[in-house]
């Protein structure tokens, strides 16, 4: 009878466990990057290891987009840190620019994001550092920010 009580005792936890794990949410969900690959963000199955970025994929896709016209020297997914190599424009050969821009969540958010633009003029054949005006980097955000909704809005039509 003894033996009877804890059987079923532990049939009951067996029970309970295995229904309450049920319960649980999927976790997040994995949307494909296009190449065989996932972002990870939302909720799903979990992607194949090592093809999770850290940051969030719109704030990250739309950075590479926005900085595009600039050469990149760093890109690190996992840290959310993209360097640009100095740029100069072809109408002002005297002046040059270089962009960082840090993607500090997951989550699509304006204060996610940060850019750092460096300027420096020619001076004699020398490139001394200048200030930007702060409405550059605010201006870039803004456009990171617009193309990074622009396509989770795109991704969201797609599901």
């Amino acid at each position: 009878m003894r033996f009877a009580r804890g059987a079923f005792r532990l049939g009951a936890v067996v029970v309970l466990a295995g229904a309450l794990a049920a319960c649980g949410s999927s976790g997040p969900k994995q949307v494909k990057d296009g190449n065989g690959g996932f972002l990870g963000i939302g909720g799903g199955k979990k992607a194949p290891k090592g093809t999770e970025i850290g940051v969030n994929s719109y704030l990250w896709r739309a950075s590479l987009d926005v900085l595009k016209f600039m050469p990149l020297a760093s890109a690190d997914p996992y840290g959310g840190v993209i360097i640009t190599d100095w740029y100069t424009d072809p109408q002002t050969p005297n002046e040059r620019f270089k962009a960082t821009a840090y993607i500090l969540d997951t989550r699509l958010r304006a204060d996610a994001l940060n850019v750092t633009v460096f300027k420096q003029v020619n001076q004699g054949g020398t490139w001394v550092d200048a200030p930007t005006a702060a409405q550059t980097e605010v201006d870039m955000e803004n456009a990171i920010l617009d193309r990074a909704r622009k396509l989770r809005l795109a991704n969201i039509g797609e599901e």
